[in-house]
């Protein structure tokens, strides 16, 4: 880093996945991490990971739907590992359907912690980056905002997350704050092997099925996710903003 102060990074739905992936990455590049999933027990091996290679994390439970929980996770962070500066917004569940199938919790569900949580965890996070004149947010969309069967509610809030990004962005970016999205093509996690048990298939025929639709002929890894997380919330990056990155693979239509 170009600064001698350590910044302070949130990453939610870090438990696992990209998220996890993403903890330990920003940890790697000198940030002090926040792990935040629902449970904080889960949180565990994460934070462990970090501290392992000589990182600092703290581990926090959060639903990231609950504004009252948001708020006391960063009052948290902050009190602990000092005005967070970085958010990464990752938190995710999946309910597939289709549409004359979907219920009306599963639509909320998906909205409130994709889009609600990502509108919480940055209305809190904003005013430590307003103060300190530095700021990066990073929100998770995905392939699946071009359209995908069986995902109406995850396509439409991934969807939502690119307009919410890009308008973060103009509010944001005289503070010195800029407000990106990663959208992920087939990433290997627990979401995509509960996709392939929804649809029929093992995971090692769904991921060999995807692979073929993908130019470099490979399936994603969180490690990929990271790396492109990484950048957007660098030192470096303060002139890219608003913008959806794919990281799939290859081109999409």
């Amino acid at each position: 880093m170009s600064t001698t102060e350590q910044r302070v990074a949130i990453v939610t739905g870090a438990a696992r996945g990209i998220g996890a992936a993403t903890a330990v990455r920003l940890a790697a590049e000198g940030r002090a991490v926040a792990v935040i999933d629902l449970d904080e027990a889960a949180c565990k091996d994460t934070v462990e990971k970090i501290t392992a290679a000589g990182g600092k994390a703290v581990a926090i439970g959060c639903d990231v739907s609950d504004s009252e929980q948001v708020e006391a996770a960063v009052t948290r962070v902050a009190s602990e590992l000092g005005a967070p500066t970085i958010l990464v917004n990752n938190a995710g569940v999946l309910r597939d359907n289709l549409l004359f199938k979907m219920s009306d919790t599963d639509w909320d569900t998906v909205m409130n912690v994709h889009l609600r949580g990502a509108f919480l965890m940055s209305r809190a996070c904003q005013k430590h980056m307003v103060d300190a004149k530095f700021g990066r947010i990073v929100n998770l969309s995905s392939s699946s905002a071009l359209g995908n069967r069986g995902q109406v509610n995850y396509s439409a809030a991934k969807a939502g997350l690119q307009g919410f990004t890009k308008t973060l962005a103009i509010e944001l970016g005289k503070f010195g704050v800029t407000a990106n999205a990663v959208a992920p093509g087939f990433i290997v996690t627990d979401m995509t092997a509960a996709t392939a048990e929804r649809v029929g298939m093992g995971f090692e025929d769904f991921q060999a099925a995807a692979a073929t639709q993908i130019p470099v002929q490979r399936v994603g890894r969180p490690d990929d996710i990271a790396n492109a997380i990484a950048f957007f919330t660098g030192e470096a990056a303060g002139f890219v903003s608003g913008q959806v990155l794919y990281v799939a693979g290859g081109p999409l239509n």
